[in-house]
């Protein structure tokens, strides 16, 4: 006996160009799994340890690098065709910050902030420590598409939490007047107040147990 499992997957192919910049990324089922890096002039393969690795061809590089020349070339005619069509803007829809891992003071972490939902990309994100600005330990990935033709992009900054410290990010983008902020606390972590609640309630109807039944007892031998 076989038994024949099919899965269906998505593939996503990006490729765009700007007179001094460009991009060539490939996604499957919503994750980028390679992107050209121009500036290194490396293909680069973003994708987590605990999966199954997935090399992309060899040459895939030299292939990215051919078709931006094909797109530069054609940008001209682009914008020709497309001056009188209005530049759409959307801000971000959804905008959070957390942390990684569950908080423990003086252990590293890393804050991420998640933008979704804004048109054209990318967004542009800055770091906050107690009302000062912060850059080192920052990092921000590629955008990526969502299937509604808006963006998403997550920043990311490595800290080691303190009691008291409070950290902002704030999301710039042209569709925005002034930039959207989100800020989070450093809090320390009390210990539940449940146990302590349920063993006085325990404590308390054990006492009026105790009492009701001397009450019934004493009655008792009064009848008596």
């Amino acid at each position: 006996m076989f038994n024949l499992f099919f899965s269906q997957h998505s593939d996503l192919a990006i490729s765009g160009c700007s007179d001094s910049d460009g991009e060539v990324m490939y996604a499957l089922d919503g994750e980028e799994m390679w992107y050209a890096d121009f500036d290194k002039r490396v293909g680069v393969e973003p994708q987590p340890d605990f999966i199954d690795h997935m090399t992309y061809r060899e040459g895939a590089y030299d292939a990215a690098v051919a078709n931006q020349q094909i797109c530069k070339s054609n940008l001209g005619n682009s914008r020709i065709g497309m001056k009188d069509i209005p530049l759409e803007q959307d801000p971000p829809s959804t905008f959070i910050i957390y942390p990684r891992e569950d908080v423990d003071l003086d252990q590293k972490n890393t804050l991420l902030c998640h933008v979704s939902g804004f048109y054209p990309a990318p967004v542009s994100v800055s770091w906050t420590k107690n009302g000062r600005n912060v850059s080192e330990g920052t990092a921000i990935n590629r955008p990526f598409p969502n299937k509604d033709g808006t963006f998403r992009q997550t920043a990311r900054l490595d800290f080691v939490p303190k009691d008291g410290d409070f950290y902002s990010c704030s999301v710039h983008h042209p569709a925005l007047k002034t930039p959207m902020t989100r800020i989070w606390d450093v809090e320390r972590t009390q210990p539940g107040v449940g146990p302590s609640v349920f063993c006085g309630l325990g404590l308390l109807v054990g006492l009026v147990g105790v009492a009701v039944g001397t009450f019934f007892l004493i009655k008792g031998n009064e009848c008596r």
